[in-house]
């Protein structure tokens, strides 16, 4: 598809815009800041931040991110995803580390944008990234025990760890806390679908927790006050980043735009595939890049687009990206109309909306496929992703996932086939070339897959015995790419060739591997006339030459 600027899209979108399309717009906006509302809290909280900071960033995302986005359907906020990320930074660097790390992410995303190189994030498996998004789900869920049972236990470096400190005991559970919790539970998984889309059940959850907590009078834990302002007392200033450390923040900062770029780019393609309308990459990079840099300095969290949220849109009829722009002016509404009210949400509420949002996050269909059809590698990717994410630290099992992501494509790809054939005498006679057939030390090689570093080795063995062959056609049609190494075996090749007196021809090559091979000194050293576009030609130009296996000395 061609990229499209920023202009174009505005122009496609709102091109015959008219009242009807805007009441669909701010029905759909509507729709989805009561789904987003009890997410924002719920992932501000998450995030090792406030509630509050959830709120500021749905609000600013949704305005910021929503006007520059690559595609009228996406819509951005704090999401599960990212808050498994940033809690492990607050634990280590305190809130000042994930304004840091979304500041440096955010001005990495728009370079990315800006350089166009969106598309070599698609270069991810989808094992790998399901896989890691199992793990994040595990790490969400393990992270909101600890407010679900009203308990406080020791933080830790990983999920795993602490997941096995519920095991030794040493707390009392707080069962006025889990009912409430599986008031919420119960409500966002009893409550009909169809009705869901008029009533989220994850707000309806939090309404009767908060309600029954209150007329009951229980003292579980609960948000607390939340202030009336976007720009919140506790944010980042750029007299307090810690310009000297800078280098600590640069594994996180991987980390969160790598997260950050995969969930968006993987909520657009959901999105495309619902409308049929195509993200532009490189553009939504810049939306989440400019957002991600502004966020911090008003005490919000790193923002990504939200699949939850964007669907709902979808669904709900939006039309254009004012559907993002309505969603942030109906919760920053909400954060004055209904303060009170936030206030005394219990925080086992949010820990149910979590906890099913961790369940449901869940790539199910793609794990069903995975493993009911048994694709051992793709298993095996899974497996080690999933594993590392909940296991070791959230970066390094970013970057455990890249390398298995590359040793998996390495993998698929670094095989060719080599068919060395004699010369088909009956099957160029009926072709009606008489001419082949009178040397039997001339002979074919059909070449298919990639002719690189990885697949050398066995183009090596196929031709480690040359016997009496006088010329060889390698046909290369089914080679679609070749690197230096391939160049450099082709060379070894041909000298060994020439030492016995044979020749050494192509047929069929593509324009990128001509390109190469000009390039590397192969065209120059085996010399034009012998290449040619078959390997028809080719045998009747070596036949004509003459053979010295058949030629008396």
């Amino acid at each position: 598809m061609p990229r499209r600027s920023l202009a174009r899209l505005y122009k496609d979108e709102f091109t015959g815009y008219s009242l009807a399309k805007f009441q669909q717009d701010l029905l759909a906006g509507l729709t989805v800041a009561a789904v987003a509302l009890p997410l924002a809290l719920a992932f501000g909280v998450a995030s090792g931040a406030t509630a509050a900071a959830g709120l500021v960033t749905a609000i600013l995302a949704g305005i910021i991110m929503g006007l520059l986005t690559g595609a009228p359907f996406q819509i951005s906020g704090p999401t599960g995803a990212m808050s498994a990320v940033l809690i492990v930074l607050v634990s280590r660097y305190g809130l000042e580390g994930i304004w840091v790390a979304g500041l440096l992410s955010g001005a990495l995303l728009l370079i990315i944008g800006l350089l166009r190189l969106g598309r070599f994030i698609a270069f991810i498996p989808a094992p790998v990234i399901s896989g890691f998004t199992s793990g994040i789900a595990l790490i969400i869920f393990i992270g909101q025990i600890d407010n679900f049972l009203g308990i406080t236990t020791p933080a830790t470096e990983t999920a795993a760890q602490k997941l096995l400190g519920y095991f030794q005991g040493g707390f009392i559970i707080d069962f006025q806390t889990v009912l409430l919790g599986l008031v919420v539970i119960g409500t966002m998984l009893l409550w009909p679908a169809k009705w869901n889309a008029r009533f989220p059940a994850s707000l309806l959850g939090i309404i009767l927790a908060t309600l029954l907590n209150w007329i009951l009078h229980w003292s579980t834990p609960v948000i607390g006050a939340i202030p009336q302002s976007l720009l919140l007392e506790d944010r980042l200033n750029l007299s307090n980043i810690p310009w000297s450390n800078l280098s600590e923040f640069i594994a996180p900062t991987l980390t969160i735009t790598a997260l950050g770029a995969v969930e968006s780019l993987l909520c657009g393609a959901v999105g495309s595939n619902m409308t049929g309308i195509r993200l532009q990459a490189n553009q939504e990079l810049v939306a989440q890049g400019v957002g991600n840099m502004v966020i911090p300095f008003f005490g919000g969290v790193p923002a990504t687009a939200a699949i939850a949220r964007s669907s709902v849109g979808i669904k709900s009829g939006g039309q254009t990206r004012l559907v993002s722009v309505v969603h942030a002016i109906g919760i920053l509404l909400s954060m004055f109309l209904f303060t009170r009210f936030m206030e005394r949400i219990p925080l086992a509420a949010l820990a149910g909306v979590l906890m099913v949002t961790a369940v449901r996050m869940n790539e199910w269909a793609a794990i069903k496929f995975i493993f009911g059809k048994r694709f051992k590698t793709d298993m095996i990717a899974f497996t080690i992703t999933m594993l590392a994410t909940v296991v070791l630290d959230l970066t390094q099992a970013i970057l455990i996932g890249s390398f298995l992501a590359g040793a998996v494509f390495l993998n698929k790809i670094a095989s060719i086939d080599v068919d060395v054939q004699q010369v088909d005498v009956e099957r160029l006679k009926q072709k009606g070339i008489e001419t082949a057939g009178k040397c039997q030390h001339v002979r074919v090689a059909f070449l298919t897959g990639p002719l690189f570093f990885a697949a050398t080795g066995q183009f090596n063995e196929a031709f480690a015995d040359l016997g009496d062959t006088h010329a060889l056609i390698l046909s290369m049609r089914g080679v679609p790419l070749i690197d230096t190494a391939g160049i450099e075996a082709i060379h070894r090749l041909q000298e060994r060739l020439h030492k016995q007196g044979g020749t050494l021809m192509f047929a069929g090559i593509h324009d990128n591997a001509r390109n190469m091979m000009e390039r590397g000194g192969l065209v120059t050293a085996i010399g034009e006339e012998n290449f040619f576009w078959s390997s028809d030609q080719a045998i009747v130009e070596a036949e004509r030459r003459g053979c010295k296996f058949c030629t008396p000395s």
